[in-house]
Parts: structure tokens; sequence; C-alpha cells
């Protein structure tokens, strides 16, 4: 049976991890705040473990999910860390939505000890995950790849080979600046067409059979925006991580970019404005209060 150390169980990846839970694989688990880990391994036969160098040990791949590429750094590196307990001929797959340059560096100094690493950030949200529907990009050695194919599978039902290690990371970056864009762009049209007496949930109606419809259109808007909800699924925080992503893939590939450094722009403002723990639809709020009108 395969051994699997799973660090990280936020909102994505404790899904992510369950599915990996035995009888399916020999699963061990980290997290910052261990009473996660402890819970999760009552409740699933997984072990939990009170370091990342314990959970590695064992394992023939590791998983990490994390905020941002910084926090994977942090756990690879210390006495305590990833590096010091992994196993030559390991690999560690790296979901989070990180940044291409970090990735690449982490890629090296795991290559000096035998270990392989791809980048594999997902998308398909929380009930992707709970569902094993998520979209998985991967940067990294084809080879590998195959190798770990089949724990992917668990919680992937969409495995894409992207290229290099951080071509997935590229890629995640900029398919969540279009998420930005088409957000904020539809927050705007659509609080210009209230304020012009359409009716915004007609409006939406008449874009989601037309060409300007997107998941925003079809999806977030009619669930969270119309309804008031306003679900807290996705922090804004990570959209703008993830933004500023895209805008230095851009800038380091040297094309010019107005769209996305604007949404950058946009995205970290509206972050600041609305603290930590927002959700990224509640964009919209600042939108509304600048045209004085509420969507609904």
């Amino acid at each position: 049976m395969t051994r699997v150390a799973f660090l990280g169980l936020g909102a994505i990846g404790r899904p992510m991890a369950k599915h990996l839970a035995p009888p399916r694989s020999t699963l061990t688990v980290w997290n910052r705040t261990s009473a996660k880990a402890n819970a999760f391994a009552a409740e699933t036969g997984a072990a939990a473990a009170a370091t990342p160098r314990q959970a590695v040990q064992a394992a023939d791949i590791v998983i990490t999910c994390l905020p941002s590429s910084r926090e994977v750094e942090e756990v690879i590196g210390g006495a305590d860390g990833l590096l010091a307990g992994m196993r030559r001929g390991t690999v560690l797959v790296d979901c989070t939505s990180g940044d291409p340059a970090t990735s690449r560096r982490v890629a090296a100094t795991l290559a000096d000890a035998g270990v392989a690493f791809l980048d594999a950030p997902v998308s398909g949200g929380v009930s992707g995950a709970e569902r094993a529907a998520l979209t998985v990009m991967i940067g990294g050695d084809a080879t590998v790849l195959e190798r770990v194919r089949p724990v992917l599978s668990a919680f992937g039902s969409t495995i894409v080979h992207c290229g290099p290690v951080g071509s997935g990371d590229a890629l995640k970056s900029v398919n969540n600046a279009m998420l930005a864009v088409h957000l904020w762009s539809l927050a705007e049209g659509l609080a210009a067409l209230a304020k012009a007496g359409v009716s915004p949930r007609l409006a939406l109606d008449v874009i989601n059979a037309s060409s300007g419809r997107s998941n925003s259109s079809q999806n977030l808007f009619p669930e969270r925006v119309l309804s008031r909800a306003f679900p807290r699924t996705f922090r804004l925080a990570l959209l703008d991580k993830d933004l500023g992503i895209a805008a230095g893939v851009a800038r380091e590939q040297k094309v010019a970019s107005p769209m996305l450094q604007l949404a950058s722009e946009l995205f970290r403002a509206a972050h600041t404005e609305l603290g930590e723990d927002a959700d990224h639809v509640e964009v919209v709020k600042i939108i509304e209060r600048w045209a004085q009108v509420e969507i609904a």
C-alpha cells in the first residue's frame, strides 16, 4: 500500500486528504494547528504527526496544500522540516497555489537530496475537493507524474501535465486572475445597469444566454450576490495573492498586461479594505458602495 503524508488540512486540503485515508493508502497528516490533525486522524484512521519531519519519514509521496509558497519553504527547512525527514526517492507534490520562482527554487533544493518535486495546484474549490472532482495542474517531470497519478486521481478528476516545474503554478494563477477580472467587471456592469433601471436578475438571465457569460455570471452572482448570502468559501486574501503571481508571470515574460496589473492593484486594495477573512465575492460590496446601489 502506498504510504502518503499530507500536510495542510485547510478548507480544501482536508477533503483532499480524506480521499486518501485508509484503506486507500497508509496516510499520515500534519497541520499547523495540531488539533485539526488529531481530529482528522480520529475520524479517518490516519496517523497524526507532531512535526513535518515526523510526518514524512516513512512516506513514498508527500503532498502539501498550504496557503502560499512561503509556508511551503517554511515546512521544508529546519530541524523538524520535510527535508530533514524525506528519504531519497520520495516525491513531493505541492498542491499549494504557489509562485513559479519559489517552486523552481524548492525543486532544485530537493533534487540535491534525491527528492523529486511537482507543483500541482488545484482548481474546483471546496465542493470539487469533496466530490474528488478537482482539476490538478502539474509542473515537473512527466515520468514523475505517472508515478504519483494513482494517488492524485483520488481527489483529481482532471490531471494535466502543463510543462516544467512552475508551469502548474503559472497556469493556476492566470486562471484565478480570469476569475477576478470576471467578478470585478460583472459587478461594475450590473451596478451600472441597476442604476439605469435594469433588473440585475433579468440582466444575468440575458448575459447567461449570450456571449458575456462566465462562471461568475452563471453561478457566483445568482447564488451569492443576488441572494446576499456571500458564503466564505475562498478567501479574498488568497485571490489577491494569486493575482499578484499572475501579474508577476506576465512581467517576467515581458508581456504587456495592463488588465492583469490593474486587476492585481484593485484586488490588493479590496483585500486591505475588507480584511483577511473576507470571501473573494465580497469585492462586489466595494463596487456597490462606490456606485451607491445594491446588486440584488
